[in-house]
């Protein structure tokens, strides 16, 4: 293990956690952090070492990965008395969380004197993606930074696509992705709630909108899923509700009219101010069918 590339990971939660496994390897010494001592233990298990603050992963990794719950508490993993700032090891620090352009900018702006290339590097997927190695990452940042992160990405992802050398432009990608989701999510559970009103049986609406232009990841990834009773995509919805807010800033702040995605973001803050924003995302599709009074359910 001497030769081994020395890798830095943290956060391993529903997103970090299997990304973080596909690290793993003969070829790499895998260094994690986790504020919740279980979340490491397997890890651990499998070779790896947990270190108790970003710092200490910094001190022994020269290429750090974040993939954490918020912009706040990526600041702190990257810039705060324990971040990743102080480590005397580390040259690349790898932002895959969602947290908006100019929390990433900030983040940049301020390991720079250090010497810490950040690369912003948001993905997309679902747990489900995570787990299979299918990702899509979009990655912005100096291109010799880029290049030497992208075997480890091409490890943990399917597809890389670079946006541009600026951080910030990853997170603006990653949010117009979001944004279509979310407002795909909504349109779609509405659309599916009125065919079953009216007596449609769901299973034939959703090959027939799976056959035709209404066609989306939601009616052919989701969908099968709610029909079954199952659910469980693997994201809560205060995540999209996160994510979608972060949009509609980054959209007000170019001066961008978003008059459909803001309807559709409406939903997303109404199901998580009613308590349910911890419920995976495809419980959404329960508003809507009390609303209608009818479930979409296989017969």
């Amino acid at each position: 293990m001497s030769d081994a590339t020395h890798i830095g990971f943290l956060g391993l939660g529903q997103m970090g956690a299997p990304m973080a496994e596909r690290l793993l390897g003969p070829d790499v010494q895998l260094h994690v952090f986790d504020p919740r001592e279980a979340a490491m233990t397997p890890f651990v298990a499998r070779g790896a070492k947990a270190h108790a603050s970003p710092k200490a992963v910094a001190d022994a990794a020269g290429i750090v990965f974040a993939c954490l719950p918020s912009g706040k508490v990526s600041e702190a993993a990257a810039l705060g008395s324990e971040g990743v700032i102080h480590g005397s090891s580390i040259r690349i620090h790898a932002e895959m969380s969602t947290i908006g352009r100019p929390t990433v900018q900030r983040i940049a702006e301020g390991l720079a004197p250090r010497g810490i290339a950040l690369v912003d590097t948001p993905i997309s997927g679902g747990p489900a993606g995570a787990r299979a190695g299918t990702l899509a990452m979009m990655v912005a940042g100096q291109p010799t930074a880029v290049e030497a992160l992208r075997p480890w990405l091409q490890r943990i992802g399917r597809s890389v696509f670079v946006l541009g050398d600026q951080p910030g432009q990853g997170q603006v990608m990653k949010l117009v992705n979001n944004l279509i989701f979310a407002a795909n999510v909504v349109s779609a559970f509405e659309g599916f709630s009125l065919g079953a009103k009216a007596g449609l049986d769901p299973d034939t609406m959703v090959q027939v909108v799976n056959a035709g232009t209404g066609r989306s990841f939601v009616s052919d990834a989701i969908m099968p899923r709610i029909l079954s009773g199952a659910f469980g995509f693997g994201a809560t919805i205060d995540v999209v509700d996160k994510d979608v807010l972060l949009g509609l800033e980054e959209a007000r702040s170019l001066g961008v009219p978003m008059w459909g995605i803001e309807q559709a973001a409406r939903l997303w803050r109404f199901a998580a101010s009613q308590g349910a924003g911890g419920d995976d995302i495809s419980e959404l599709v329960r508003v809507m069918e009390g609303w209608a009074g009818a479930e979409i359910r296989s017969r």
